[in-house]
């Protein structure tokens, strides 16, 4: 016996019409933590992290963006730890100027524009 059912708590899956979630899924990949090192204030050591990911429309180029995973977290790792060593201890970083910065390194390594930067959380810890 479904008890959720008996209570009135059993919901039905959401369905979504031609594409919706499962259409965004397929040209999303998912890049691991960026981290770098940082100064805090009283010159502790910190981190900065940072979540990426690249969707890509492109079926071709979604192809070479999944072959260029380790050349993008590289590139990324890069542009990450510049802006790290940029940060005065007990600023913010400047999310703006690191995501233009992330953008023209994926351009870069695809060789042509196309593919996406998306940017989950920036943290300094």
């Amino acid at each position: 016996m479904d008890r959720r059912a008996l209570l009135g708590l059993k919901t039905q899956p959401l369905r979504t019409g031609g594409g919706g979630a499962a259409a965004s899924q397929a040209t999303y990949l998912r890049l691991p933590t960026i981290t770098a090192n940082v100064r805090r204030p009283g010159g502790r050591p910190g981190v900065m992290t940072v979540e990426t990911g690249v969707d890509t429309p492109d079926a071709a180029l979604r192809t070479r963006v999944a072959q260029s995973a380790p050349r993008l977290r590289a590139a990324y790792a890069a542009v990450v730890q510049q802006s790290a060593n940029a940060l005065l201890p007990g600023t913010p970083p400047d999310v703006e100027r690191l995501v233009a910065q992330l953008q023209a390194a994926t351009n870069t390594v695809m060789g042509r524009a196309g593919a996406r930067l998306l940017i989950g959380t920036v943290m300094v810890v």
